[in-house]
């Protein structure tokens, strides 16, 4: 008969092997996950593209595009430039539907209304990234705050607290801005 040592020995070669083997599974499926993000992004570009080279506006919306330099897509824009077609963020305005915001973006909104609907208060991008089931590290807790900061300054969110987040007012339902 085995003893007492020999059998925990065998589980825990047994555990260390399908560990290894797990992440050797997940180190292959996030490789997979960053050439499929590369290849996204690389459609969303051609996409946008080729919207700007159809825009109805005899070529001028085309030339900017080439020239612009692509660090400046995120600067903040004004009340008058509300819901740009170029705009990733549309400054919120009465009745802008969410529809018109990324899923990333929806996603941030719809965990705050559910906080709002419970009145459990605002979020940090931390405790974002623990409901969206991320892992919690500097990288995509300064992701998701990138987000929660442009919604900000576009009027969706507010930060009536430093890194705290909410719905601005006026802003609720993800059917639509009111």
């Amino acid at each position: 008969m085995p003893s007492v040592v020999g059998l925990l020995e065998q589980h825990e070669v047994a555990a260390r092997r399908r560990v290894d083997g797990l992440r050797e599974e997940a180190d292959r499926i996030q490789a997979e996950l960053a050439a499929a993000e590369l290849e996204w992004q690389e459609w969303a570009i051609a996409r946008r593209r080729v919207d700007t080279v159809l825009a109805p506006d005899d070529g001028a919306a085309a030339e900017a595009e080439v020239t612009a330099d692509p660090r400046d897509a995120q600067v903040p824009s004004t009340p008058g430039d509300a819901a740009k077609s170029k705009s990733q963020v549309p400054v919120w305005r009465q009745g802008l539907a969410w529809s018109v915001l990324s899923v990333d973006y929806q996603r941030i909104l719809t965990a705050l209304a559910d906080r709002a609907r419970l009145h459990q208060g605002p979020l940090s991008c931390q405790e974002m990234a623990a409901v969206f089931g991320m892992d919690v590290v500097p990288a995509r807790v300064e992701a998701l705050r990138s987000k929660a900061k442009r919604l900000v300054a576009r009027g969706w969110l507010a930060e009536q607290q430093p890194g705290r987040f909410t719905l601005a007012a006026g802003v609720s339902g993800p059917g639509g801005g009111s």
